[in-house]
C-alpha cells in the first residue's frame, strides 16, 4: 500500500471541506478524482503529498515513497534552459553519469595491478549497478520519448524557460514530473494546453506506466482511457467506482436508484412496526409481540439516507426562424494574420457547405486557426474568398475567450443589457436553471468563476434563440456535470451546430461529422471522434471532402498528395517510434530478470548455465543498444 487516509477531515475558516475521506492507493492504481468545482479534490492532492495537514483523521504513507506531483501551476525557473531543467528532474542520473566517467577516466590511466585499481573498479561496479537501478541506461531514450510525445522534440534545449508560452511551460513542467518516474504521479487538470496527438501519447504512457496514478481532471475521454477507478467526492463523501468514466455514470446512478430504493422500503417497514406497537401498546394480549417489535427496532441497522441528488444544470436551445437549407457557404476561404511581410498565412483554399440541421465539430493542430475561422464566418476577422450565410440564418457565438461579457457589470446587468425587455424574474428564471441564484445575481462577472461566467454567456446564447450556434471551445470551463448537460441539450438542439472543441467526449457524443482544418484546406469525417480517429489511422483520406464541389487546380493538387503523403509517414514514423519503445522496454525487463537468475545459488554454481545467461545478456544489451539508437534517429526526423 503507497496510501492511506482514514477519516481525513479538512476545513477552512471554520468551513469543512472534506469530511471523514478514506482512501488507499495500492502500486498499480490508476484513479481519476471528480467532483464539482471547489469540492476539495486539490486540497485532497495536497494532503496526499504532504503540502497539507488534515485536520483530524490518520495519513499513512509508504516509507520513501517518491511522489511526482503536477500542479495546475507548477513553478520552473525561468533562467533556466530546458537542458537545465531535464537535468534537474533525474538530477540523480546525471550525477552517477558525471562520476561514472570520471572514475572510467581514473581507471584507464591507473596500474591494473595496483590497489587502486581495484578500489576503482570497485567503485565503478557500485556506480554501474545503482545507475541501473535508476533506469540511467535508459534515461537518454526516455527524456527524448516525453519530449516529443509532448511536442517538445524539436525545440533548442540551450532556449531558456522565459522564451515559452504560458501553455508552453505548463506542458514541459509535465515533461519534468514524467521524467521523475515516481512510485505515486500526481496529476491536476494534466490535459490543458494539449493537443489530439499529445492527448493520445500521454494516454498510452499512462496506461503503460509501472507506478500508481491518480489524476484530477474534467476530461471525460481521457478518464475513460486511463482510469481503471473513479473516486468521486460528492455531499462530504467518496465513493469509489470500478472502471472508467463511462463505467462511473452507469455504476453511479444504480447505486443512487439502489440506495433510494432500499431507504423508501426500510422507512415503510419502521412506520409498519411503529404502528404495530402503537396501537397495541396497552393490549396486555400483545405485550410479548409488542416487546419484540421494540427490541428489533432499536436493533435494526438502519438504511443510508441517500444524499440529495447533485442538482443538474439545464441549458435549453430554442430558435426561430427556420433558416434556408444551405446555413453556410465557404468558397477558397483563407486567412492572413500580421502584415504583408512578418504575418503568417493561416490556411488557404477552405472550401464547406454546413446544410440546415448539421452538426459539425472543426477539429486541427493548435495554432492552424480554427478560432480565426469562426471569427472569418462572424466578419470579426478579414480573409479572403467568399462567405455566404443562408436565409434567415440567425448566428449565436459563444466566444471562449468570454470577451463579450463586461468584467463590471453584474451578472443581472450583463443579461439585461442585451435584452432590456426581459423582466427581472424572466433573467433570474434562466439564470436558475443555470445554477446561478439568490445573491449570486448580484455579483460583479469579474467575482465568478470561470464556470459561472460561461453559463452566463450560455444564458444570453439562449435568450437569443439562435439557429445557427457558433461554439469556441464551449466545454472549456464546466465541471463533468455540466457538460454532460450541455452535451444532452445540444443534441436535443434542432438547428445548425459549427463548433470548435477539443473535448474528446462530445465530440463522440454532440457532432454528426468532424472537420479537420489544414493549412491548404478542410477535410471532412462522418461521424464522431472515434470515426474521424480510425479514418486517420488507417490512412482513409476519402471520404467526404468539402474539395468535392471544387476540384482542385494542378499545384493544389500537387500539395495535397504530398500533404497526404507525409501524414502517412509520420504516422508509420510514429507507429515505429512507438513499437520500438515498447521492444527496448521488454529488452531492460528480459536483462533484469537473466540478471536476477544469474545471482541464484544453482545458477551461479554451474558454469554452463551461467554462461549461457551471460551470453543472452550480452546479446539482448547489443540489440538493445541498436535498437536505441534507431529509436534516436527516428525521433531526430
Amino acid at each position: 500500500m503507497l496510501v492511506t487516509l482514514n477519516n481525513v477531515c479538512k476545513g477552512f475558516a471554520g468551513q469543512e471541506v472534506l469530511k471523514n475521506i478514506n482512501l488507499s492507493i495500492q502500486e498499480s492504481d490508476r484513479i481519476g478524482l471528480l467532483g464539482v468545482n471547489g469540492v476539495g479534490k486539490t486540497t485532497l492532492l495536497n494532503i496526499i503529498t504532504g503540502t497539507l495537514p488534515c485536520d483530524t483523521g490518520e495519513v499513512s504513507v509508504k516509507r520513501d515513497l517518491s511522489i511526482g506531483y503536477l500542479r495546475q501551476n507548477e513553478a520552473l525557473k525561468l533562467e533556466n534552459t530546458l537542458q537545465e531543467e531535464i537535468e534537474d528532474a533525474i538530477k540523480d542520473v546525471y550525477t552517477l553519469r558525471t562520476k561514472m566517467r570520471e572514475t572510467e577516466q581514473k581507471i584507464a590511466v591507473s596500474n591494473p595491478e595496483s590497489a587502486e585499481y581495484q578500489t576503482l573498479t570497485k567503485t565503478y561496479e557500485q556506480l554501474s549497478n545503482a545507475y541501473e537501478a535508476l533506469d540511467g541506461y535508459h534515461a537518454d531514450v526516455r527524456v527524448q520519448t516525453v519530449l516529443n510525445g509532448l511536442g517538445f522534440g524539436k525545440f533548442d534545449l540551450q532556449g531558456r524557460v522565459q522564451t515559452l508560452s504560458g501553455g508552453e511551460k505548463i506542458r514541459f513542467s509535465m515533461v519534468k514530473v514524467l521524467l521523475k518516474n515516481p512510485e505515486l504521479l500526481i496529476l491536476d487538470e494534466p490535459t490543458n494546453h494539449l493537443d489530439f496527438s499529445m492527448l493520445s501519447w500521454l494516454e498510452d504512457y499512462l496506461s503503460g506506466y509501472r507506478g500508481a496514478v491518480a489524476v484530477v481532471s474534467h476530461d471525460r475521454y481521457f478518464l475513460d482511457k486511463v482510469s481503471k477507478d473513479i473516486c468521486e467526492i460528492e455531499f462530504d463523501e467518496l465513493v469509489r467506482y470500478k472502471g472508467g468514466y463511462t463505467s462511473f455514470l452507469r455504476q453511479k446512478e444504480e447505486r443512487v436508484k439502489t440506495l433510494e430504493k432500499e431507504y423508501r422500503k426500510q422507512q415503510v417497514e419502521l412506520e409498519q412496526m411503529r404502528e404495530y406497537v402503537r396501537r397495541n401498546l396497552a393490549k396486555s394480549s400483545s405485550t410479548n409481540s409488542v416487546g419484540s417489535r421494540v427490541k428489533a427496532l432499536e436493533k435494526m441497522e438502519l438504511a443510508q439516507k441517500p444524499n440529495p441528488r447533485q442538482k443538474e444544470v439545464r441549458f435549453c436551445f430554442d430558435y426561430d426562424p427556420e433558416p434556408h437549407k444551405v446555413v453556410l457557404s465557404l468558397q477558397n476561404v483563407g486567412v492572413h494574420v500580421g502584415n504583408s511581410v512578418s504575418g503568417k498565412q493561416l490556411f488557404d483554399g477552405v472550401n464547406l457547405e454546413i446544410l440546415r440541421g448539421e452538426k459539425i465539430a472543426l477539429v486541427g493542430q493548435n495554432g492552424i486557426g480554427k478560432s480565426s475561422l469562426l471569427k472569418a464566418v462572424l466578419k470579426k476577422l478579414p480573409y479572403t474568398g467568399t462567405i455566404r450565410l443562408g436565409g434567415n440564418v440567425r448566428v449565436s457565438y459563444f466566444d471562449q475567450e468570454l470577451s463579450n461579457l463586461n468584467l463590471n457589470d453584474t451578472v443581472l446587468e450583463a443579461v439585461h443589457k442585451r435584452f432590456p425587455s426581459k423582466t427581472e424574474f424572466e433573467i433570474r428564471s434562466a439564470l436558475g436553471k443555470l445554477l446561478i441564484e439568490d445573491e449570486q445575481v448580484f455579483k460583479r462577472i469579474r467575482e465568478l468563476s470561470g464556470a459561472n461566467r460561461a453559463k452566463v454567456a450560455f444564458c444570453i446564447i439562449q435568450f437569443e434563440r439562435g439557429n445557427f450556434l457558433i461554439l469556441d471551445e464551449p466545454t472549456n470551463h464546466l465541471d463533468y456535470i455540466a457538460k454532460e448537460a450541455l452535451d444532452k441539450a445540444l443534441k436535443e438542439y434542432t438547428g445548425t451546430l459549427l463548433v470548435v472543441s477539443h473535448d474528446r467526449y462530445f465530440l463522440n457524443s454532440v457532432p454528426q461529422k468532424i472537420a479537420e482544418l489544414e493549412s491548404d484546406g478542410i477535410h471532412v469525417y462522418q461521424g464522431g471522434y472515434d470515426d474521424y480517429l480510425a479514418a486517420n489511422e488507417a490512412g482513409n483520406e476519402k471520404g467526404e471532402t468539402a474539395e468535392k464541389e471544387e476540384k482542385p487546380d494542378s499545384e493544389q493538387k500537387v500539395a495535397y498528395e504530398a500533404a497526404k503523403k507525409n501524414k502517412a509517414e509520420e504516422r508509420k514514423r510514429r507507429a515505429k517510434l512507438s513499437l520500438l519503445q515498447k521492444e527496448i522496454e521488454e529488452g531492460y525487463r528480459q536483462v533484469s530478470t537473466w540478471k536476477a537468475e544469474c545471482e541464484e545459488p544453482d545458477v551461479a554454481s554451474n558454469f554452463a548455465k551461467l554462461s549461457e545467461l551471460l551470453e543472452q545478456i550480452e546479446t539482448a544489451q547489443t540489440e538493445i543498444e541498436e535498437k536505441e539508437n534507431e529509436w534516436l534517429s527516428l525521433s531526430e526526423d
